[in-house]
């Protein structure tokens, strides 16, 4: 049997095809559309088309809170890799749109002075052609009249080269460019015009009735005589399905294009169809970084060189200030750092001048001994126990191997045990008027015999109960 899956080096190769894509993918241009405050239910929808328009390479199902700041998602954006940031606003006057790139800015603030949404341009056009397929890869992006009139002009195509990634004339599949965003500036009224379209290539040079068998859709040809009819005269077909082709849009094909009848050197035609947004804007003005700085350009309000020179002063003046703040927030915590070090110091050498004190007082309280001594008093008290009752039983003094806790305490010459103590202390009067109280003789040995038993067996012996708790 042959080996069955991938080889070894056909799996090497996947794996390094799918690292450069993602290193690819991770290189481009990504955004964040998004609306801040009371937008509305229109605005809402019209950041849902942009977010349309700006795929594959945005966030299709991006949430923001109205508890979440603008710093919040400034955060967010830098570890996912985003580039820039579509913010829709409105007001009681007018809507607006933010254009920031990040994380240094600039930030263009534009006035949409009219727009329409998906929804109207598709409901206003006779046949639409839209279809998932075509969100797949990004749009085509075409800016028309842009000429060098100023700087405003300069950056503002250049923010929006840069919300979609380069394409390489000479390398590009042109099956991937699928729709189209076309950017017209006007410089009368310096307006501009966001336009989205999709793009459809057909063959040219051929009749309506070849087009139509070309089509996807094949026509009814049930009361025609011969498919010779429909190709020479086009029976059957109504005028609105041949659009006009000219020059304007009629093309040699580099390359062969997906499509029926699109081979590579044919004639074809370009064909675009609106499948919107529209949108009228109106660039108000320019920031230095993400939302707030220096003012770079505004279209109404235009300051002397002493007024700007006065707004560089004092912002000068309030970077200082925070400068300042700083350093003393700086001081003030190394402060705080030193007083708590030096109150840790004088604490410990407190605690060590109470320890010292207490270990030299005769009168303070005895914290007691270790266990392993108190175990060993306890044993000594048990036959310190059981020696007494070998002496009020028997009458003489127990061998010194039967209690050795107790022989060698007394050769020693230690303290007398807990029962000796208790004898000493015992009154001289005992039962009765008389002081010559004798413990009972045991009845079942004489006094006269001597045993060498231990406690227990002694007390079997002598049948009496052990006091032993």
């Amino acid at each position: 049997m042959g080996q069955s899956g991938r080889s070894r080096h056909q799996k090497r190769a996947r794996a390094q095809a799918q690292l450069r894509n993602l290193e690819a993918y991770a290189a481009q241009p990504h955004s964040f559309v998004f609306t801040r405050g009371r937008a509305g239910r229109s605005v809402q929808q019209l950041s849902q088309d942009v977010r349309r328009v700006m795929e594959p390479l945005t966030a299709t199902r991006l949430q923001v809170r109205k508890k979440n700041s603008l710093k919040d998602c400034v955060a967010v954006a830098g570890p996912l890799g985003v580039t820039h940031f579509l913010i829709l606003s409105k007001t009681d006057s007018s809507v607006y749109l933010k254009l920031m790139r990040l994380p240094g800015g600039p930030t263009l603030t534009f006035q949409i002075n009219k727009y329409t949404l998906v929804r109207d341009v598709v409901s206003s056009l006779r046949r639409h052609r839209m279809h998932e397929q075509q969100f797949n890869h990004p749009p085509l992006l075409v800016l028309n009249s842009f000429s060098p009139q100023g700087m405003h002009i300069k950056l503002m195509a250049t923010m929006f080269q840069n919300l979609f990634p380069s394409i390489n004339v000479h390398t590009v599949n042109l099956n991937t460019i699928k729709r189209c965003l076309l950017i017209n500036y006007n410089p009368d009224s310096q307006e501009l015009d966001f336009r989205h379209y999709s793009i459809k290539v057909v063959p040219v040079g051929a009749s309506r009735g070849m087009k139509k068998l070309l089509q996807e859709k094949f026509p009814n040809m049930s009361r025609l005589q011969d498919i010779s009819e429909l190709l020479a005269t086009g029976a059957g077909l109504s005028e609105s399905e041949a659009e006009p082709d000219g020059e304007h849009n009629i093309t040699e094909l580099p390359q062969a294009v997906a499509g029926r009848g699109n081979m590579q050197a044919q004639q074809s035609a370009i064909r675009l169809t609106e499948i919107g947004p529209r949108m009228t804007l109106q660039l108000i003005k320019i920031q230095e970084g993400v939302g707030n700085g220096n003012v770079l350009f505004h279209s109404f309000v235009h300051k002397t060189e002493e007024e700007l020179q006065a707004i560089l002063a004092a912002k000068e003046e309030k970077l200082q200030l925070k400068a300042q703040r700083q350093n003393q927030q700086a001081e003030n915590l190394e402060r705080k750092r030193e007083l708590r070090e030096a109150h840790k110091k004088k604490s410990l050498a407190g605690m060590k001048r109470a320890r010292t004190r207490t270990d030299g007082d005769s009168d303070a309280e005895d914290p007691g001994a270790p266990l392993e001594a108190v175990g060993a008093g306890r044993l000594e008290e048990e036959e310190e126990d059981d020696a007494e009752y070998f002496r009020q039983a028997v009458g003489e003094e127990p061998d010194e191997d039967m209690f050795p806790r107790v022989a060698k305490r007394r050769r020693q010459g230690g303290p007398p045990g807990k029962k000796q103590q208790e004898k000493k202390q015992r009154p001289v009067s005992g039962r009765g008027q008389g002081g010559n109280w004798r413990p009972p003789k045991p009845k079942g040995r004489s006094q006269g015999v001597k045993t060498k038993l231990g406690p227990r067996a002694t007390r079997r012996n002598l049948g009496q109960p052990s006091r032993r708790t």
